[in-house]
């Protein structure tokens, strides 16, 4: 009793941050759906007109189900393309004895600390010369590649808690290492890779720049992209549309949290501690 009672202040301020949030996101959705007078604060009539885009192309901008397709294969490449290899090299970096090790861990941490706008023409460059400016996988390869450095990170961190005695025993029953680290080492770590994988995907899916820049063209755009054009089209703007197109881009994160929500909250109580 005295423990929530020392608590009130913080849960009197958490709770005076996120009601406004949330009165905002109710209103945004209560927008989507009706229609009021210029000025008025309280809406006159239901409709569906500002979803039109579900059915209807808009002019001059692509499909949106197109849109989104290429928003999940960008975000979902991106998330199974980082956990592959932060999987795999967070291990080796864990428990093999790599010259230079603490070097590299260093500089891992130091290229996610860079700013990836500052490399933008760069990458611009040397997409263009491979051949993959223009096409989501170039964006993808990009977009990967910045993200990994933190992926690296956390997953060594998690292969750090799990205890070598796991690994000696699989090995000294004559499995191979790759069968120790499959089948003993990774479902240890699967909270991390839980964790590691909602956040890329969340990374991808939210990311404009890099798409934007690096593939502007309409059929590999991406939602974000779809979303700023919107407002940069000042002779056809309508307000109302894009409301209903930014809560279309945010239902499949708020989905994802959703299903991911407990798994999230209880990231270090799957593995076994060591």
């Amino acid at each position: 009793m005295s423990n929530n009672f020392r608590n009130w202040p913080i849960l009197t301020a958490l709770t005076l941050a996120t009601v406004p949030i949330l009165l905002m996101y109710a209103y945004l959705f209560l927008d989507t759906f009706t229609n009021k007078e210029p000025g008025a604060l309280i809406p006159n009539s239901f409709t569906l007109e500002h979803w039109h885009f579900l059915v209807e192309d808009i002019e001059g901008k692509g499909s949106i189900w197109v849109v989104t397709l290429n928003t999940f294969i960008f975000a979902g490449s991106v998330m199974l393309m980082v956990l592959s290899v932060s999987s795999t090299a967070g291990y080796a970096l864990s428990r093999l004895n790599i010259p230079f090790r603490k070097e590299f861990l260093v500089g891992v941490l130091m290229l996610h600390a860079f700013p990836s706008i500052t490399l933008i023409i760069s990458i611009f460059l040397i997409l263009q010369m491979l051949g993959l400016y223009n096409t989501l996988i170039g964006v993808i390869i990009i977009m990967t590649s910045l993200q990994l450095p933190l992926g690296i990170w956390i997953m060594k961190g998690f292969y750090d808690s799990v205890p070598w005695e796991i690994e000696m025993a699989g090995l000294q029953d004559g499995a191979s290492r790759f069968t120790v680290w499959y089948r003993l080492v990774l479902p240890q770590v699967r909270p991390g890779m839980v964790a590691l994988g909602v956040f890329s995907f969340l990374a991808g899916w939210s990311e404009y720049i890099l798409p934007t820049v690096l593939a502007p063209a309409n059929d590999v755009q991406v939602l974000s992209g779809y979303l700023a054009s919107l407002i940069a089209d000042d002779q056809h703007f309508d307000f109302n549309l894009f409301k209903s197109v930014g809560l279309f881009y945010a239902i499949p994160v708020i989905i994802l949290y959703l299903f991911f929500q407990d798994r999230l909250m209880n990231i270090y109580g799957g593995g076994t501690k060591g």
